[in-house]
């Protein structure tokens, strides 16, 4: 290369601008290059410190050891300096043009500062050679800086440079810059550490989290807490030594007590001053279930299931009922645009003491003189945490349940209420209606009181023109529902509102916990009650009530039902609640309200039974289950007072041989021991099966379930003796059961026999044929008969079971809608 001649001198402005850029941004390169290659000892020496002190490394040593650190640290960046300084050397201008050139093809730099030697002055060398140069030019045009290229690995096979990098990167996210300045207060820091000043702290979760205080000095620099957690500090020493800053609350004004609201630091500065990064701990919003359709209880008590949850537990909810106005049939008063209603919000009742987390329930309010009974509704049921978060809504819709009226003149007084809370406009129309539904009194009305009544609704709707206030609108209606429920009830109207009010009540303990007194309590309100409604019954029935009263009869009005029975069902459910099993007693409830609603009274018990061995089974089972609550009590006695059961047996004791059998045994409970009485109840059924057809055993239906219940009665026999009350009352309830079964097949033995005597079902009767709407099919077109349904002893038990499939069928959505209402009218009904 010929010194004295550049490899741009030759070149047009442009391009040597091009290649000069090039030349100096690759010398500049070349001396980060050199500098890297000598000093990064040193420059990893500082990312090191400077990621630890950002961690606070510095607060965790002692004062001796800090200091021994910064030594060392200061003596091994002077040494790597010297190495560095002893290393490094600028990079020549050769070198540079060098590095460039080699990344050209052909090397154009150096050709273009070469010069010809030989033939010199010759034309034909002297052209080629500026051919050349040309072609050296045209290759400049791709000319690029040339990027350093630092390898550090060949001289740091310890990776040690990435070491200090990580250290770095991890003081930049996790740490804090002005740690580092901390190290200015180093001269006299241990004294001050002696003698003062020193802080407390304390963050306390909120209260539905469940979770402890904890001590601020204790945690981590790291940590996370509930959404509203509340910090309490405490500074002792010099004002203005320690001072603290915060992040947490959102508040402008520095306080010692404050809140945390929201995601980030809490630094105490000072000498023995903190820094915490704070996060939120994830807290979901809560979600909310609607389970199933919803029910109407017999009383026409809107009933809807639902199932709540949220990871720290739900504080409220609301089921809110709109009116589905474009679900409603617009015909007759619904051709007019209904008047604006709000919706209806039920506050939903959680469970005062517990977990909360998920809850299960039943949503009860009585809605049945609500203006959208009846029509169709929107259901949305929305829950809130502790810290204010809604859940999604919960959609649904139904026909918001009311009161059934099978009276036809009271349900058209409640279609024509409910047209007229529609649009009062309509009050001209429901006048006409009701002139036309109340035109021959003496027919339509057992009271004139009502007719009077309703005649003075008459004159309000035809005197206002249509034009009634708010007030007048809620009177008429009011009204009506009061006739109606007149007609419907008669005088068993006050008796039945105390029935029903005493069974809500009792609901309303079951879903809020009440005390084993206020159950009792409620259950003699409920007793009393139902013995009014049954006296009223039996007296609306006249005095004849016994005579009619055979079993083939009446069956079709409604289930028979004795006090008795009554008794024993009230008696379990008041058991159920008193063992905390809520969910059972209410099933029972709904039963009871079902059959008070739809039985008819029968005087006496036992009446007609068929044969002397059905009589006997019946004595039998009800002193079984008399002995079966004996002993329930007993052990609940034993785990009550740890002590062993009065009534039961300990083991080795032997029956009294005279002990007598059937109902003696149940006369004699108070005298005898348990298992004495369980004997003798067992040998009382093998002394009844010789009157019972069939019972002597074998394979036949009704001789083996007897033969079940006599092993299940010496099973709960041998467990009494030995003192196992909780095995006794398995056995019982088993022997229950096989009794049940045994008189079931024994009724419809009997049965199938009159039905062969006569040629046709024992009925014969005017009411034979009735479906179970208490409606004769005409003729000899009807599809069955009711021996199916009504015939045997143990006609609670079938009516239950036929009850349980009838829901199970409408729960089924593969069935036709027509089979599925004619399924719900049933229910309705029974």
């Amino acid at each position: 290369m010929d010194p004295e001649h550049g490899p741009t001198d030759s070149l047009d402005r442009p391009l040597a601008r091009r290649v000069k850029v090039a030349l100096l941004l690759t010398g500049a390169g070349l001396v980060l290059e050199r500098i890297a290659l000598a000093f990064w000892p040193l420059i990893s020496l500082f990312f090191f410190a400077a990621g630890l002190l950002m961690l606070g490394v510095q607060d965790a040593l002692p004062i001796w050891g800090l200091r021994a650190g910064l030594a060392l640290y200061g003596i091994a960046a002077l040494l790597s300096l010297v190495l560095g300084l002893r290393a490094i050397h600028l990079p020549r201008k050769a070198e540079v043009v060098t590095r460039v050139d080699a990344h050209l093809p052909g090397r154009p730099l150096q050709a273009l500062s070469d010069t010809v030697l030989v033939g010199a002055g010759d034309a034909a060398s002297e052209t080629l050679w500026e051919r050349h140069r040309q072609r050296m030019i045209a290759r400049l045009a791709t000319v690029r800086p040339v990027a350093p290229n630092i390898r550090l690995a060949p001289r740091d096979p310890l990776a040690l440079r990435l070491v200090a990098l990580t250290t770095l990167g991890m003081g930049l996210l996790f740490g804090s810059v002005e740690r580092v300045g901390y190290l200015t207060s180093l001269q006299g820091r241990g004294e001050e550490i002696a003698t003062g000043p020193i802080w407390e702290g304390w963050v306390r979760p909120p209260a539905y989290s469940g979770k402890p205080t904890l001590y601020l000095g204790d945690l981590d620099p790291n940590f996370d807490v509930p959404k509203g957690a509340d910090v309490m500090l405490r500074f002792y020493g010099d004002d203005g030594v320690l001072t603290l800053r915060e992040t947490v609350s959102g508040d402008t004004e520095i306080r010692p007590d404050f809140r945390i609201r929201q995601s980030g630091e809490i630094e105490i500065d000072g000498p023995t001053g903190r820094l915490w990064e704070v996060a939120l701990q994830p807290d979901a919003p809560p979600v909310a279930e609607l389970v199933g359709p919803m029910t109407r209880a017999p009383s026409g008590e809107a009933r809807q299931d639902f199932r709540l949850s949220d990871d720290f537990g739900v504080s409220r909810a609301i089921l809110t009922i709109s009116r589905d106005v474009e679900a409603v049939e617009r015909r007759y008063g619904y051709v007019l645009p209904p008047e604006p209603r709000e919706d209806i919000s039920v506050p939903v009742m959680l469970p005062q003491t517990g977990d909360r987390r998920e809850i299960e329930g039943r949503i009860a309010e009585n809605l049945a003189q609500h203006p959208f009974a009846g029509l169709p509704v929107r259901l949305s049921l929305s829950a809130w945490d502790e810290a204010g978060q809604e859940s999604s809504e919960a959609l649904g819709e139904s026909i918001l349940p009311t009161r059934r009226f099978f009276d036809p003149l009271a349900a058209a007084l409640v279609d024509q209420r409910r047209e007229l809370l529609w649009n009062r406009e309509n009050a001209p129309r429901t006048a006409q209606v009701l002139r036309a539904i109340s035109v021959n009194p003496s027919e339509m009305f057992d009271e004139m009181t009502s007719y009077v009544r309703l005649r003075e609704v008459i004159g309000q709707l035809e005197g206002r023109d249509g034009r009634l206030t708010d007030e007048q609108v809620d009177t008429i209606a009011a009204t009506l529902w009061d006739i109606a429920l007149e007609l419907e009830d008669g005088e068993l109207k006050e008796a039945l509102a105390r029935l029903h009010r005493a069974q809500e009540r009792l609901s309303q303990a079951m879903r809020d916990g009440a005390t084993p007194e206020e159950i009792e309590n409620l259950m003699q309100e409920l007793r009393e009650a139902t013995r009014d409604y049954m006296q009223q019954l039996a007296e609306q029935q006249g005095p004849d009530a016994d005579d009619t009263d055979t079993p083939d009869q009446g069956q079709d009005q409604g289930q028979e039902i004795t006090q008795d029975q009554l008794q024993q069902l009230m008696d379990r459910i008041q058991e159920l609640m008193e063992q905390g099993r809520m969910a059972e007693a209410q099933q029972l409830m709904d039963m009871l309200a079902e059959m008070l609603e739809n039985m008819r009274v029968t005087q006496g018990e036992g009446q007609g039974q068929g044969s002397e061995g059905m009589q006997g089974l019946q004595d039998t089972l009800r002193d079984q289950q008399q002995l079966n609550d004996d002993t329930f009590s007993d052990l609940q006695e034993q785990f009550g007072q740890n002590s062993p059961s009065q009534g039961g047996d300990q083991q080795g004791d032997e029956p009294d041989g005279d002990a007598q059998g059937g109902a003696e045994a149940g006369g004699e409970g108070a005298e005898q021991s348990l298992s004495e009485r369980q004997r003798a109840l067992r040998e009382a059924l093998r002394e009844q099966r010789r009157n019972v057809p069939g019972g002597g055993g074998g394979e036949d239906s009704v001789g083996s379930a007897l033969d079940r219940a006599d092993r299940a009665m010496e099973e709960a026999e041998r467990a009494l003796r030995e003192g196992d009350l909780s095995g006794a009352l398995d056995g019982q309830a088993e022997a229950m059961e096989a009794l049940r079964d045994g008189m079931r097949q024994l009724g419809e033995q009997q049965a199938q026999s009159q039905q062969d005597q006569d040629g046709q079902p024992n009925d014969g009767s005017e009411t034979q044929g009735r479906d179970p709407l208490g409606r004769t099919p005409g003729g000899m077109g009807r599809l069955g008969t009711d021996e199916e349904f009504y015939e045997g002893e143990d006609v609670y038990r079938r009516a239950e079971e036929l009850l349980d499939e009838i829901r199970r069928r409408t729960e089924d959505r593969e069935r036709t809608a027509e089979e599925r209402d004619y399924l719900n009218r049933l229910l309705d009904q029974f």
